[in-house]
């Protein structure tokens, strides 16, 4: 077994006098500034207020990215404005819907939005006779 290991590696390591017969230029690789494979594996939980109907814009763009989970405190625009809160949950809907999300109330002030990975809980309401 350990010379069936030795012989796949003599295959795939190329030898040092290879490495010496190719052309030492001034060629580069570009490393992307972008964040580690373990940042990239954790899920952000990130708290909203919902002001006016133009704060729904940042939390449309952190759901599209797809690694957000978004709580929406819509009390300060609930006070002001329904008919633009009504806008801004149909837009935010719309969304959940296109990027196979998810969204729920939670409570009377909160609204929860959630990307593709992730569903709501719903309990199912029991009937009463």
């Amino acid at each position: 077994m350990k010379d069936f290991f030795l012989q796949l590696k003599d295959k795939f390591v190329k030898p040092i006098e290879e490495e010496d017969e190719i052309e030492q230029g001034d060629h580069y690789v570009e490393l992307g500034a972008g964040s580690t494979k373990e940042e990239q594996a954790k899920v952000l939980v990130r708290p909203f207020i919902l002001e006016e109907f133009e704060d729904i814009k940042e939390i449309l763009d952190v759901l599209r990215e797809g690694s957000t989970i978004a709580l929406v405190n819509i009390k300060p625009l609930k006070d002001k404005d329904l008919v633009e809160l009504k806008r801004a949950v149909s837009k935010l809907r719309k969304t959940c819907e296109a990027i196979d999300g998810d969204i729920a109330g939670f409570g009377e002030d909160y609204v929860v939005a959630v990307p593709y990975f992730a569903r709501i809980h719903r309990a199912k309401q029991e009937k009463f006779d």
